[in-house]
């Protein structure tokens, strides 16, 4: 079972609720917003290692969010939009998004593709998310970073300089 943690970032109500179940039940902490605002608060502070986000949000497009989370975060992007055109598509990935899946969609492949980012990540169980330097170990999947026994706090910014 994994535990990562993933940020849905969804105006619909109902979406949401659908996809938060769909996520727990297949082991994730899952951790929502309705809007690109609260969307971009929460992946600052929880620091999911995968965000899920709707391109139509009620104060603004969908790809700012993917913009201003490439501008600190390597933290994968899988949008789940009902736009199916492929100008949009490319807009979406050129933004910075690592997976795209149009409305409607299947739970086992957006399971699927959920799992593919996280290997990319090394989050996934299986995955080597880890590195040693010294007495320092930083888990790369759940963004924490131990000196010995002691937690280290970083900072979006301090943690993406770290792992690059």
């Amino acid at each position: 079972m994994s535990s990562e943690r993933i940020l849905i970032i969804e105006d619909d109500a109902n979406i949401r609720r659908f996809l938060r179940a769909s996520l727990e039940d297949a082991g994730f902490s899952v951790f929502d917003a309705d809007s690109l605002r609260r969307g971009l608060i929460e992946a600052a502070s929880r620091q999911p290692a995968l965000v899920i986000v709707d391109l139509g949000l009620p104060d603004g497009d969908g790809k700012q969010v993917i913009r201003e989370l490439r501008a600190w975060s390597r933290m994968a992007v899988l949008v789940l939009s009902a736009r199916e055109h492929e100008d949009e598509k490319v807009a979406a990935l050129d933004a910075g998004a690592d997976d795209y899946l149009t409305k409607p969609f299947g739970v086992p492949e957006l399971l699927a593709r959920v799992r593919a980012q996280l290997r990319r990540l090394g989050a996934a169980p299986g995955g080597e998310a880890h590195a040693r330097f010294g007495d320092v170990d930083v888990d790369f999947g759940t963004r924490e970073v131990r000196r010995g026994a002691q937690a280290v706090h970083l900072t979006p910014i301090e943690f993406r300089l770290l792992s690059a």
